[in-house]
């Protein structure tokens, strides 16, 4: 079944515009010209994923991201128009998968929502499984749901996608050009204090649960996902830096 996009966009002739192009390519698009309403069609339609201008009437993007993420992981692709103030790093913070600055291209738009959602999908572990576990942490990419200590953590997409690959790895060395490459995508513009942010708010969740694994930074290159043997861990403590 075709993925469906939920388009929040006050300009109706952009929103049209997105909505034929989109159709064209073969998703379901569903309009919303207020955020008010886009918030009410997230709940009816359930979309695969969201994109959401900022500046609307009713309820800007960023209070229809907020309403958005206190009840789900959807993705999400922030619109902006040129000129207008936007915080790469607060819209990510916020749980902001991508954006995307007018006017813009339609062969960009499609490229990026197949990217996030291509990305979303995440990539395959041992025996098609994407599950990963280790000493008090379950991260399982199918159900899409993160188990800490035995509680479910609510966590954004982008988060989860990231401590994915970093876990599917353990010890390997990723600078941050190559976290922007592989899970945010080649055609992603950010920089890297996109990948910072997230490592933070990751660690918030994760600080001093385990001493067998942390989110590890190496200094000068990048970050890694520590896995310790019981016997590494029991001499050396935790080390969330």
């Amino acid at each position: 079944m075709a993925e469906k996009i939920l388009v929040v966009e006050d300009d109706v002739n952009i929103a049209e515009l997105l909505r034929l192009y989109l159709e064209r390519e073969g998703f379901r698009a569903v309009i919303a010209h207020d955020g008010m309403k886009g918030v009410q069609e997230f709940e009816r339609e359930r979309p695969d994923l969201v994109l959401l201008d900022i500046m609307l009437p009713e309820l800007d993007g960023w209070g229809v991201l907020r309403k958005i993420r206190a009840q789900a992981e959807t993705p999400v692709i922030m619109l902006t128009a040129k000129g207008e103030t936007f915080d790469k790093v607060t819209g990510l913070e916020m749980g902001a998968d991508d954006y995307i600055v007018k006017p813009f291209d339609m062969k960009e738009v499609t490229a990026r929502i197949r990217a996030v959602l291509r990305r979303y999908g995440g990539e395959k572990g041992e025996g098609g499984k994407r599950r990963l576990v280790f000493d008090k942490l379950i991260i399982d990419m199918d159900a899409f749901v993160l188990t800490v200590d035995g509680k479910r953590v609510d966590i954004p997409p982008k988060e989860m996608e990231l401590l994915y690959h970093l876990a599917l790895s353990p010890n390997r060395v990723y600078t941050r050009n190559q976290l922007l490459d592989e899970v945010w995508g080649f055609d992603y513009f950010g920089d890297s204090r996109t990948v910072d942010v997230h490592i933070k708010r990751l660690r918030e969740k994760l600080e001093d649960v385990s001493p067998q694994w942390t989110l590890k930074t190496v200094w000068g290159v990048g970050y890694k996902f520590e896995l310790k043997t019981p016997e590494e861990a029991a001499k050396t403590p935790g080390d969330a830096t």
